[in-house]
């Protein structure tokens, strides 16, 4: 079982691999997500200006099929999450969208990531009931986000235009464009 104060950083290798599928909902598995909760909060509380949006469990280092999202996006003192077991996009639905994106795994830095509009998720909730849900906008981003966690995929994979697609959050909670070839490749930041 990972220390639910460790959320993993790239370089770490295991953000690279692919989460294996939930058999069986078991305390194991109530844990783990009692664990990813924690991290997140966590990492919430030692930021400022940063919401703990959602969180695969690969990101503490367990390769379970597991995605956690924020109840609410516009209230932080809900701190509470949902629950997605070996969640799937079904369906993926209008044009792609660039938007900032940031990642706990992914320290300190933001880029700009297209992804779809709407997505259709298939996944099991944590009592083991299927269910079903069409997310637009920012919910739908994060689903994608999340879901790329449990393949091995980040959002700095998405970034073709990596020239001027890369930002840090300063200290006044701004987001600031980075030279990506002296601080991004140079400095091998994301590798």
């Amino acid at each position: 079982m990972a220390d639910k104060k460790n959320i993993i950083t790239l370089p770490h290798v295991a953000l690279r691999n692919k989460s294996t599928r939930v058999g069986v909902i078991t305390e194991e598995i109530r844990q783990i997500v009692s664990d990813m909760e924690q991290s997140t909060l966590d990492w919430e509380d030692s930021r400022q200006h940063e919401l703990g949006v959602a969180l695969a469990a690969v990101q503490i280092n367990v390769r379970m099929r597991i995605v956690i999202i924020r109840s609410s996006f516009e209230d932080k003192t809900d701190r509470t999450f949902q629950h997605f077991i070996n969640p799937e996009i079904t369906k993926c639905e209008g044009d792609l969208v660039e938007d900032y994106e940031g990642c706990l795994s992914v320290k300190d830095i933001y880029g700009m990531v297209p992804r779809y509009e709407k997505v259709k998720i298939k996944a099991l909730d944590l009592e083991g009931n299927a269910i079903r849900v069409t997310a637009e906008g920012f919910l739908a981003r994060v689903f994608q986000h999340e879901i790329d966690h449990t393949t091995g995929t980040l959002f700095i994979d998405h970034i073709k235009d990596s020239q001027e697609a890369f930002f840090r959050l300063t200290e006044e909670g701004k987001l600031q464009q980075l030279d990506y070839e002296k601080d991004i490749r140079d400095n091998r930041i994301l590798w």
